[in-house]
């Protein structure tokens, strides 16, 4: 397995008011991807002049308003998914990643807590 981006991700249920903010501290968007699987997800990813990114997505399904987590791409998409499970990392997506055009991803949460967000590009 290959991590080929590793950046940080924010998932609410206003994605407004936090890409706002992250404009006015010298983010601009990048990418604008609407509809992203089963969940109907929208993603905005932003960079900064340094080359910073930081990853925002939008749904309704969230328990709570907003949580962060961490985005990392990948090569290999089955072997990164069940090598987090054997660190006892759950799967919330299950059977049904999110699926695109261009992308597969899914939702990993450890034992402790912390996320992250598991894609692959297809290209």
């Amino acid at each position: 397995m290959k991590i080929t981006t590793f950046n940080p991700q924010i998932m609410t249920k206003d994605a407004a008011p936090i890409v706002r903010l992250f404009e006015e501290l010298g983010f601009e968007k990048r990418h604008l991807k609407e509809g992203i699987g089963e969940l109907d997800v929208t993603g905005i990813c932003l960079q900064d002049g340094n080359g910073f990114k930081l990853d925002i997505s939008q749904n309704d399904v969230i328990p709570q308003e907003a949580m962060t987590l961490i985005r990392m791409n990948v090569d290999d998409f089955d072997e990164t998914v069940k090598l987090l499970i054997s660190f006892g990392f759950r799967d919330i997506y299950g059977a049904h990643p999110a699926l695109t055009k261009t992308s597969k991803s899914t939702v990993m949460i450890a034992p402790s807590g912390f996320a992250i967000n598991v894609v692959k590009h297809i290209k």
